[in-house]
């Protein structure tokens, strides 16, 4: 008998495995793997095919498998190693798709402290739907983070409850369904009407989040209209609202002698 092919001690087995001696007396005693020889000692002694059974088990463990589906897969006489592996490509893809839920749940959770949403899971599904800001705040982080509004920004919302949050939500779509239907009825966007209303839409954003809205509103109103996610929220609310509110917003900025850059 060669080197490599001398049935091992459970201590050698463990060694190589990776597992505790007690985990292989385990899987003797239940009969998930019963080593195939005893030395003259009695001593449990596992073969190469002993071996490339416990990999196998220990690579349905990793998969989560308990030990008793575990038994019937492996003793399952249907089955080959081509069929193992089969099995093993399909589980190890459901697992991935499971962690990648997970790693995005997890994102999602730690955007929402970046972006000091101090609020509980349910009541962010409460406020804000499946619209919830955090999701972009990595963007925002890496566009503004280094700004002072974006830093008043986090200070503020940092003590905002679950009211406060609703307030400012309510607020902010009355305002622009009050856009919409002047809109709809007609009001150009450079009307006094639209004008003053995007007056309060910037004076509501710069109360809820940062002075500086006021300053920066072209670039807010461009953005509203160029970025699909922004423009999309507008015109779910009535068809073209994006385009008049970035409108009404450029107009009371030419009023209020505002320079285009």
């Amino acid at each position: 008998m060669t080197e490599a092919t001398r049935p091992l001690t459970v201590g050698a087995v463990a060694r190589l495995a990776g597992v505790t001696v007690r985990t292989l007396h385990h899987y003797d005693e239940i009969g998930l793997l019963v080593p195939s020889e005893r030395s003259a000692g009695g001593y449990r002694a596992y073969t190469g095919a002993d071996v490339a059974r416990l990999q196998r088990i220990l690579f349905y463990r990793e998969l989560e498998l308990p030990l008793d589906r575990i038994h019937q897969l492996i003793d399952d006489p249907e089955a080959d190693e081509r069929d193992h592996l089969r099995r093993q490509h399909h589980l190890l893809g459901e697992r991935i798709n499971r962690l990648q839920r997970i790693r995005e749940a997890v994102q999602t959770t730690m955007e929402a402290h970046d972006m000091s949403i101090n609020l509980t899971p349910e009541e962010r599904l409460e406020v804000f739907g499946d619209h919830d800001p955090s999701q972009y705040d990595a963007e925002a982080r890496d566009r503004w983070g280094e700004t002072d509004a974006y830093a008043q920004s986090a200070a503020r919302t940092r003590n905002y409850s679950k009211e406060d949050w609703l307030r400012i939500k309510a607020a902010g779509e009355e305002i622009e369904a009050q856009l919409a239907a002047a809109m709809q009825a007609g009001e150009e966007a450079t009307s006094d009407v639209a004008m003053d209303l995007a007056a309060q839409y910037l004076q509501h954003m710069a109360s809820s989040y940062f002075d500086g809205v006021v300053r920066i509103r072209r670039e807010l109103a461009d953005m509203w209209v160029d970025d699909p996610r922004f423009k999309q929220h507008y015109d779910d609310r009535a068809a073209g609202l994006a385009e008049f509110v970035r409108d009404a917003v450029h107009a009371h900025a030419d009023r209020e002698g505002v320079p285009r850059t």
